[in-house]
């Protein structure tokens, strides 16, 4: 799964490297409140937008992770509390047998020619 996860970075990263030479000499001019005019290059401005969306979601991911690890870890602590503190109490030796519950025997059916 790991080979996955690094050929898909090795091809998007090749696909952004070639992005960035066949278009590196675009520029985009991207007009400003009062009058002013930003010039960038269009490789820079959409690997800007990639990471303007992707970073947030990256930081959402990591405390989904980081919120559901805590819930587990006080979880864990709690079971073994619960644990530690109620021990399943042994039978004492002078107590009666607990007998199984067994069902009555139904009643019998009529005979058919009754």
């Amino acid at each position: 799964m790991r080979f996955l996860k690094v050929l898909f970075w090795l091809l998007l990263g090749g696909l952004v490297a070639a992005f960035v030479i066949y278009n590196g000499d675009q520029r985009v001019a991207i007009r400003l409140w009062g009058g002013l005019v930003a010039d960038f290059s269009l490789p820079f401005l959409l690997i800007l937008v990639f990471l303007a969306g992707f970073v947030p979601m990256l930081l959402a991911y990591h405390a989904l992770r980081w919120r559901t690890r805590e819930r587990f870890s006080g979880l864990e602590r709690a079971l073994a509390d619960l644990r530690a503190v109620s021990p399943v109490p042994e039978p004492s030796p002078d107590a009666a047998p607990i007998e199984p519950y067994r069902p009555s025997p139904a009643p019998p059916l009529l005979a058919e020619g009754a």
